[in-house]
């Protein structure tokens, strides 16, 4: 089983994709983080709890793919300047409602879905198990999420 992709140049190229990933993740845990914090009304109680789930799961996730990173030789961005010139998704700002917050939840995690989706298939094209194998899971994952998410909103 191969634990690390060989080619210098497909290492960057790898690299980058991961650390565009690692940065949308941090503005997705940021987000749930804000909705956490700010949710407010009838569904308070449900959406509190759900949505530290979420971000305590999206914390675990990031470490898994900047460990991925030095894994393969790269260097994982770790600093907020860095998230906010990479990342594809957008900060969320003052959202209070539970189901604007859960639609941006579903909007992004279908965002990052597409995301893994690419870097699944590009790891498996360049023979990187273990990079396929963590991907693989994180689909998994995250259709599940999007599948109970999309029921509540229903």
């Amino acid at each position: 089983m191969k634990t690390q992709v060989k080619n210098n140049a497909v290492n960057e190229v790898l690299v980058g994709e991961l650390n565009q990933f690692v940065a949308d993740m941090q503005i997705y845990y940021q987000n749930l983080r804000a909705f956490h914090w700010n949710v407010k009304g009838s569904m308070f109680f449900v959406l509190h709890e759900k949505f530290e789930e979420y971000y305590t799961e999206t914390a675990e996730v990031i470490d898994a793919v900047a460990e991925r990173i030095l894994m393969v030789g790269g260097q994982p961005l770790h600093t907020f300047s860095d998230y906010l010139t990479v990342a594809s998704l957008e900060e969320i700002k003052n959202v209070t409602d539970g189901i604007t917050a859960v639609k941006h939840v579903v909007a992004q995690s279908e965002s990052l879905l597409e995301q893994m989706n690419k870097l699944q298939a590009d790891a498996g094209d360049r023979g990187d198990e273990a990079t396929n194998a963590l991907f693989s899971e994180l689909i998994g994952n995250t259709e599940k999420r999007l599948w109970m998410l999309k029921t509540f909103l229903a």
